[in-house]
């Protein structure tokens, strides 16, 4: 028996186990701030229906596939839509002082043998926007995916011309990879899609920073941070 040439072996990539990473679940993500759980359209459709529809949030859904939503009717269909569906698997974000439902955010295109795995369909409204809680949410998700599911790629995607979700995506430590161009028609437009993605290997230096920044010794008494998630992850890179 011939055997090939380590250049031929070495074109090839390089060997992984080929077993595969575990499908998420509807399970709880219990945080400090805030707790990650099933989407629930009965417990959670209120608070969010206030707090990301009407005229002064239309902004909210500029980049999303559906929305926004003039009455409560037609948000009731479509939470329970996403509720049913599992890729995406939705998980509604819960402010646990008040217990209220202030964004949601999903599991999607799972691939449990590749262990890759998108978060996307991201939705949080202005009361969880630039804060404490709305960073903790991201880290509980990542968290799950390398450390309780085995993925070995976790992505971001979003419109190429969504400066907001493109800074956002760095600053929690995700890698730019590119432009797919004239990847989507999203409400008869074309969408370039930018690509992120954040891998196994970089998940103890990102978790790290994660709870540098988390920590409540980051905080003065006023709330301000003391030093940024972006310049952690610079430093831990």
């Amino acid at each position: 028996m011939t055997s090939r040439p380590d250049s031929e072996i070495n074109s090839l990539g390089a060997t992984v186990s080929v077993s595969s990473a575990r499908r998420p679940q509807r399970t709880t993500l219990d945080g400090r701030i805030v707790s990650v759980v099933p989407l629930d359209p009965l417990a959670h459709a209120v608070a969010l229906f206030d707090g990301a529809c009407g005229e002064k949030n239309e902004h909210l859904w500029l980049y999303l596939f559906e929305g926004p939503f003039a009455s409560r009717a037609d948000f009731d269909v479509h939470l329970k839509q996403k509720a049913r569906s599992g890729d995406p698997l939705f998980f509604a974000i819960i402010d646990k002082p008040s217990g209220k439902a202030v964004g949601y955010a999903a599991y999607m295109r799972i691939e449990p043998a590749h262990r890759v795995i998108e978060v996307g369909s991201i939705l949080y409204t202005p009361r969880l926007q630039r804060t404490v809680g709305a960073t903790e949410a991201m880290y509980l998700m990542a968290r799950h995916v390398f450390e309780d599911l085995g993925y070995r790629r976790y992505e971001w995607k979003c419109n190429a011309l969504n400066a907001p979700s493109r800074r956002a995506a760095l600053r929690l430590g995700f890698t730019f990879e590119g432009i797919f161009r004239q990847h989507m028609i999203i409400k008869g437009r074309n969408r370039d899609t930018a690509w992120y993605s954040m891998l196994d290997s970089e998940w103890p230096k990102r978790k790290a920073a994660f709870e540098r920044w988390l920590d409540p010794s980051n905080f003065d008494a006023s709330g301000r941070q003391k030093i940024s998630l972006s310049a952690i992850n610079t430093v831990e890179t």
